[in-house]
C-alpha cells in the first residue's frame, strides 16, 4: 500500500541543488554579518595641493651712479621682454676727443627675474657707423678702425679690439662672464680710445656701433 506523503526519489534530486544553493547563501549572509564588508584594511591620501609655475627672467641694465634704468620689459610687459634702450651710452658719447684720449664707461647688467639665467651673451650691431660731429669734419673715412675697445668684467677682458672688429663679431670673439643667478648683477667697463697716430683727417667724426645683451633659460 502506497504513501501518500512520501516524496519520489526523483523529487528529491530535483530539490537537492535548490537546497544547495540557499545553503551556500545562507552562509555567505552569515558571513557578511560577522565582518561587515567584503574588504580588509584600507589606507589613502588625497594630494590636494599640486601646482608648477613659470618663473621670469628679466634684464636690467644701469649705469655707473644708478641714475639711469633700463628693463627688458621696458616696451610693454614680460610677454614681449625687449626693450632698446638710448640713455646708456657704452662709448661714453664724447664728441672732444684728441688721440691717445680713452673714456670709461662703466654698467651694470642685472637679473631682476626669478629664474636663473644659463646663457648670456653680447651681440654687436652688423656695422660701425661714421658720421659728421659738428660743423668742421674730416676727410677720412676709416673712423671705426681707429677707435679702440676694452670691454671688461672684473679682470676678465671680454673684448680687446677696434670698432671696425667689433661691428658684427661673432659669440667666440667674447669672453663673457658667467649668466647670473636670480637677482645677480654683473659689472661691465667699456674704455673707448682714439688711436694715438689719428691726424687731423680725424677731426669733427664720431663712430657708432649697436649692441644687444641677451638672457636665456
Amino acid at each position: 500500500m502506497s504513501n501518500p506523503h512520501r516524496i519520489s526519489p526523483l523529487k528529491r534530486l530535483r530539490f537537492a541543488p535548490v537546497a544547495l544553493i540557499a545553503g551556500v547563501f545562507a552562509a555567505l549572509l552569515l558571513s557578511l554579518s560577522l565582518t561587515g564588508t567584503l574588504s580588509g584594511f584600507a589606507a589613502s591620501i588625497t594630494n590636494t595641493s599640486n601646482t608648477a609655475g613659470s618663473g621670469t627672467l628679466i634684464m636690467q641694465e644701469q649705469n655707473a651712479g644708478a641714475t639711469v634704468t633700463c628693463l627688458s620689459t621696458d616696451s610693454g610687459s614680460v610677454s614681449t621682454n625687449s626693450a632698446s634702450c638710448s640713455t646708456i651710452n657704452k662709448f661714453g658719447g664724447s664728441t672732444t676727443m684728441t688721440p691717445g684720449n680713452t673714456v670709461n664707461t662703466a654698467i651694470t647688467i642685472k637679473n631682476t627675474g626669478t629664474a636663473a639665467a644659463s646663457t648670456f651673451t653680447l651681440t654687436p650691431g652688423a656695422t660701425c657707423t661714421q658720421t659728421n660731429n659738428g660743423p668742421s669734419n674730416g676727410s677720412a673715412t676709416d673712423l671705426c678702425a681707429k677707435m679702440n675697445l676694452v670691454i671688461t668684467s672684473g679682470s676678465t677682458t671680454v673684448f680687446s679690439g677696434t670698432l671696425a672688429s667689433f661691428k658684427g663679431a661673432a659669440a667666440s670673439a667674447f669672453t663673457m662672464p658667467a649668466a647670473p643667478a636670480a637677482g645677480g648683477s654683473t659689472p661691465f667697463n667699456f674704455a673707448v680710445t682714439l688711436d694715438p697716430s689719428a691726424g687731423n683727417a680725424y677731426q669733427g667724426l664720431a663712430a657708432s656701433v649697436p649692441m644687444t645683451w641677451t638672457f636665456t633659460a
